[in-house]
């Protein structure tokens, strides 16, 4: 009895930590009476399941104590990590949005509950639409099951290891986000050497009134252009996630 209730401590801790943070399952669109279902049920299947990876026999009440914790942090690590990898659609249209003058137009994101940009909020609304018709969900299972493998419950990765992952997927995040933004810049280079040359031609000319709505509309322009990476970016997604995350 002590042995599975432990177990089953251990392993809620480490999935409520991860659906804390993680995006979609952690929004507060989902009411917290599903939230709190759902980790329940998924606390019982893993703890039935997987195997604890300490002898409770020999666990004090501040072994037991100081278990939970670092359960606590390696699902909050993983679930920080899936975080930033599923933020490069949001970080790109964010890029767009500065490049064509939207930076003070701000929106309540009901999904979130926080400040956002629209046509970051659209484009991420569609990545995720994308993402949960190929089942990307389950990738999130998958990636909580392959941890109970690696990792029973009980025994986490080191802080070190942790750590690294975490400023690892920030990296990808920026790397991953400025290149699928990157045929937008160029596209607003060449559009801001053009208005410099024209500026230079007919300087009578007021050009920020004429730039403001030519760039608005090339954004999105380039933003309907941009629809068919983001459902490439979903595989390239779980590729990262393969290699980052420590599984």
């Amino acid at each position: 009895m002590l042995e599975t209730l432990l177990g089953f401590a251990l392993v809620l801790t480490r999935l409520s930590a991860f659906f804390l943070i993680l995006p979609v399952f952690g929004w507060m669109a989902i009411p917290v009476r599903v939230k709190v279902a759902a980790t329940v049920l998924l606390s019982v299947f893993f703890c039935i399941m997987t195997p604890l990876g300490v002898d409770a026999a020999t666990v004090s009440t501040v072994k037991a104590v100081l278990l939970l914790a670092s359960e606590a942090t390696y699902g909050l690590a993983l679930g920080l990590m899936v975080t930033l990898l599923f933020s490069v659609v949001k970080l790109s249209g964010q890029i767009i949005e500065r490049q064509m003058g939207l930076t003070m137009a701000n929106i309540l994101d009901p999904m979130t509950g926080e400040s956002a940009r629209p046509l970051g909020s659209l484009l991420e609304t569609l990545f995720i639409l994308l993402f949960l018709g190929a089942n990307g969900h389950h990738l999130f299972l998958l990636i909580i099951a392959k941890s109970y493998v690696a990792f029973p419950a009980g025994t986490i990765p080191t802080v070190g290891v942790l750590t690294t992952g975490v400023i690892t997927a920030g990296s990808a995040m920026l790397i991953a986000g400025l290149r699928l933004a990157a045929p937008m810049l160029a596209a607003f280079l060449v559009l801001m050497v053009a208005l410099a040359l024209l500026a230079r031609l007919v300087p009578e000319m007021n050009i920020l009134f004429i730039s403001m709505p030519v760039r608005i509309g090339l954004g999105l322009l380039m933003a309907g252009t941009f629809l068919p990476f983001i459902n490439g970016y979903i595989t390239e997604m779980a590729n990262w996630m393969a290699r980052i995350l420590p599984l």
